[in-house]
C-alpha cells in the first residue's frame, strides 16, 4: 500500500497514458457523432412512414358526390333525381367499362382515315429526310397566297419538344389549321411520334350541318374568299352540299370558345386558395361502397369556409339542398355549358343572379354524401359530363 502511494509515472509512461486517453476520447466522440447521425436518419424514416400511413388512412377524406356506372352521363338536376351507388353499380358490365375507358382514350388522339395511313406508310420510307421541321419549312417556304394553289397535304411526325404553335409557324399556317385538320380535342396531349396532316394553306375543316349549304354561304359565314374556297375543294359556288360533307375553308379560323376548349383555357378553377384533389374525374373505388363507380366531377379538398367562385361567367339556374350534393349551386354558361358546385357549407347567391369568375357563390363544406370538407365540381357540355381538368387554366 505504501509502495502504491509513492508510485509515480515515468515521463515516457506518462506520455503513453496521455496518448491512450486521447485515442479513447476521440473514438468516443466518433461514436457519439455516429449514433446521433443514425438516430436522426432512423427518426426521419419513422416520421416519413407515419405520415404515409396517415395519408393512406385519410385518403378518402374530402370526397363524395354523384357516382354513375357509365361515362359521360346525362345532366340530371340534383333536386329532382338521385341514383344510389348500389343501383348504379349493379347495371355495369366489364365490357361496358372497357368500352367507356377506350372511348375516353380515343377521343384525346388524332383520327386518321385509311388514305391517311397509306400516306403515312409511303412517307415512312423517306422518314429520315422528310421528317424534320427544317425540311418542312423548305417545302412550305413559298408564299401560299395564289388562289390557284392546289390544296395538298404533308405528313409530319411529332418530335420531342414540338408544340402546335412551333409546328404551325414552320409550315406557315395557323394553330387552328393543325387542330382542325387533325381533329385535336386537347392541344396539351400532343404525343411524340404522333402523325399530323399539314395542309399547304391555312384554314379549317368545316362539316356541313344541314342539306342545302353552299361554298358561298360557308365562305360568307367565315368571311373568307369564296373563289379560293371553291378552287381548294374543286367545287362550284352555289352547288348544294349534303349534311356531313367536309369542306376545307382557306384562311378561316376557329371560334374563340372552341379554341379555348381545346387549349384548356375556357374555365377558371373555382377554388382560388390552396387545395388538393382528393378524387379525380372518372373511374374510382367508391368511398361509400368500395365498388368501382364513375365519378362525375373533381373533388377539391380544402378547409371548411373556403370561398368558392364561379368557374365561368353565367347565370345561376338552380340552388338548393340535396341528399347527395348537400348545399349546391348550378350555373348555366354559353355554348351549352353548365357547372355544378356541391357540398357547400353556405350558398351565397340566388337563382337568376349573373355571376363571373370573381363572384363568390358559396363556401366549402361537407354537406350531403361527403367524407370531409371539399368542393365537388362538375362540368356539363350539352347535358353530358366532361373532365373539368381538360378545360380549366
Amino acid at each position: 500500500m505504501k509502495n502504491f502511494k509513492n508510485f509515480k509515472l515515468k515521463p515516457e509512461s506518462k506520455f503513453k497514458f496521455i496518448h491512450m486517453h486521447n485515442r479513447i476520447f476521440n473514438n468516443r466522440v466518433k461514436r457519439i457523432v455516429l449514433n446521433t447521425t443514425l438516430s436522426f436518419c432512423g427518426g426521419a424514416l419513422i416520421t416519413f412512414g407515419v405520415i404515409s400511413i396517415l395519408n393512406n388512412a385519410n385518403g378518402k377524406k374530402g370526397v363524395g358526390g354523384f357516382e354513375i356506372p357509365a361515362e359521360n352521363a346525362s345532366f340530371v338536376e340534383p333536386v329532382t333525381e338521385m341514383v344510389s351507388n348500389e343501383a348504379a353499380g349493379s347495371t355495369e358490365s366489364l365490357s361496358d367499362t372497357a368500352s367507356a375507358e377506350k372511348v375516353s382514350l380515343d377521343n384525346s388522339g388524332v383520327s386518321l382515315q385509311d388514305e391517311d395511313l397509306a400516306l403515312i406508310s409511303e412517307i415512312n420510307e423517306n422518314a429520315t429526310e422528310e421528317d424534320s421541321l427544317e425540311a418542312a419549312h423548305q417545302i412550305f417556304s413559298q408564299e401560299n397566297t395564289d388562289v390557284d394553289l392546289e390544296l395538298c397535304y404533308y405528313t409530319y411526325r411529332v418530335k420531342k419538344g414540338d408544340m402546335i404553335g412551333y409546328i404551325a409557324d414552320n409550315f406557315g399556317i395557323t394553330q387552328d389549321t393543325i387542330i382542325s385538320v387533325n381533329n385535336i380535342h386537347q392541344s396539351r396531349l400532343l404525343q411524340i411520334g404522333q402523325y399530323l396532316k399539314i395542309p399547304s394553306m391555312p384554314g379549317i375543316i368545316y362539316t356541313v350541318r344541314k342539306d342545302g349549304e353552299t361554298v358561298d354561304s360557308i365562305s360568307t359565314k367565315y368571311e373568307v374568299s369564296a373563289d379560293k374556297c371553291c378552287k381548294a375543294n374543286n367545287l362550284e359556288r352555289n352547288v348544294s352540299l349534303t349534311a356531313g360533307t367536309t369542306v376545307f375553308v382557306p384562311d378561316a379560323e376557329l371560334d374563340w370558345v372552341t379554341r379555348q376548349e381545346i387549349n384548356g383555357d375556357l374555365f377558371h378553377k373555382p377554388i382560388h386558395n390552396r387545395y388538393y384533389v382528393s378524387s379525380l374525374f372518372g373511374w374510382r373505388s367508391s368511398p361509400f361502397s368500395g365498388k368501382r363507380s364513375y365519378h362525375s366531377g373533381i373533388d377539391m379538398a380544402c378547409p371548411t369556409g373556403t370561398p368558392i367562385y364561379a368557374a365561368l361567367g353565367g347565370v345561376v339556374s338552380s340552388t338548393g339542398f340535396n341528399n347527395v350534393y348537400g348545399n349546391y349551386v348550378i350555373v348555366t354558361h354559353h355554348s351549352g355549358y353548365k357547372t355544378l358546385y356541391g357540398h357547400m357549407s353556405a350558398v351565397l347567391v340566388t337563382k337568376g343572379k349573373y355571376v363571373d369568375t370573381n363572384t363568390r357563390i358559396g363556401k366549402v363544406g361537407s354537406t350531403g354524401m361527403s367524407t370531409g370538407p371539399h368542393l365537388h365540381f362538375t362540368v356539363y357540355k350539352n347535358g353530358k359530363t366532361v373532365n373539368p381538368a381538360a378545360l380549366w387554366r
